[in-house]
């Protein structure tokens, strides 16, 4: 029986990509190895098993924290009635999500009604039902090492780069190889930080390209 180590589950409003403004059910899992420098969820990175308590403390902890719980798909829907969350749209993210082999979960939730997002870094081979929407925002060069694979890239549905600098579009340009043949699927860039370069920067390429602009809507309304 699958179990996922999960930090945090939460309802709110999607902020970024395709789906910004869809009220959503958010499943943050435990444990990311990327090491991202401008990541605003370090506190997901660790796992250790020092760190894992009871779904209702967990549940209960107000802020980050790097607690974490193990449930199995069925807990977690029972968790869902529990909380009362009206959303039909889960974004399973993390922490790094494709750590975990996530096709027994999409699968339950798309046999249920509800429609399915992953967040990944594109560096973990993305497992998942076939009608998942999946987000990839390609890290490359990160302190972790890890390298983006090909079969990430090619099963995006939309890809959402970060960027600050002109050398995160020439990376870009380098990940986008691994498109191969595939169709290019939806591109965002999303100025890392709302940084006024950065956003100046997302704007001027997405005209040039014709690629969408995402902004981090949720932090500019100050919800999570």
């Amino acid at each position: 029986m699958s179990q996922y180590k999960i930090n945090e589950v939460f309802e709110s409003i999607q902020g970024e990509g395709s789906f910004t403004g869809v009220p959503s059910i958010f499943v943050r899992l435990q444990g990311c190895p990327v090491g991202c420098p401008w990541c605003d969820t370090k506190h997901t990175w660790t796992l250790d098993s020092q760190l894992e308590r009871s779904g209702p403390v967990v549940m209960a902890e107000q802020g980050e924290s790097s607690h974490w719980f193990n449930h199995t798909v069925e807990q977690l829907l029972a968790l869902f009635t529990e909380q009362n969350y009206r959303a039909k749209h889960v974004v399973i993210t993390g922490g790094e999500p494709c750590m975990y082999d996530l096709i027994p979960l999409s699968s339950r939730l798309i046999s249920l009604g509800y429609s399915v997002q992953i967040e990944t870094s594109g560096t973990y081979e993305v497992l998942t039902h076939e009608n998942t929407w999946v987000t990839v925002s390609p890290k490359v060069n990160m302190p972790g090492g890890r390298k983006v694979l090909a079969s990430a890239m090619q099963r995006a549905n939309e890809i959402k780069h970060p960027i600050a600098m002109e050398k995160h579009i020439e990376e870009l340009d380098q990940t986008l190889i691994l498109l191969e043949d595939k169709p290019q699927p939806v591109i965002y860039l999303q100025p890392i930080s709302q940084q006024k370069r950065a956003t100046e920067l997302a704007i001027k390429v997405c005209i040039e390209r014709n690629w969408r602009l995402s902004l981090q809507t949720h932090k500019f309304i100050g919800i999570e």
